[in-house]
């Protein structure tokens, strides 16, 4: 599992975020639904639209297959079930709650599996 200090605090931000409604409790822009990752305050444009970076710089890119990094908004396409969906084909093909569950799982076991990977490193150290 890859993955930083900043990384595991990001996903933690971040599952707290969903948990507390963020998606659909604050409407960011009301012409359009928030969009998963890039309405989120874990973003790292999410307060300076006029000073965007680009998705490169960002720790969730090391999330994405390799393959889709280029893509315009990556994180949509980071793996979140074991049957392949990605937040973009829950975009496509699923519904606001299907996406918020299977975000949320995913959310809880990275976040599981990279703590259990740092106390293996720290005792292995």
């Amino acid at each position: 599992m890859p993955g930083s200090p900043k990384l595991l605090e990001i996903l933690k931000a971040e599952l707290a975020f969903l948990e507390q409604g963020g998606y659909r409790a604050r409407a960011r822009h009301p012409w359009r639904p928030n969009f998963v990752f890039e309405d989120s305050p874990t973003c790292i444009n999410f307060k300076k639209p006029e000073e965007l970076r680009p998705c490169s710089e960002c720790h969730l890119i090391d999330l994405v297959p390799e393959e889709r990094r280029g893509a315009r908004y990556p994180c949509r396409h980071i793996l979140l079930t074991s049957r392949g969906e990605t937040v973009n084909s829950f975009y496509e093909c699923g519904t606001e709650e299907e996406l918020e569950t299977a975000l949320g799982e995913w959310l809880r076991r990275t976040i599981r599996e990279m703590e259990t990977g740092e106390k293996a490193e720290a005792q292995g150290a």
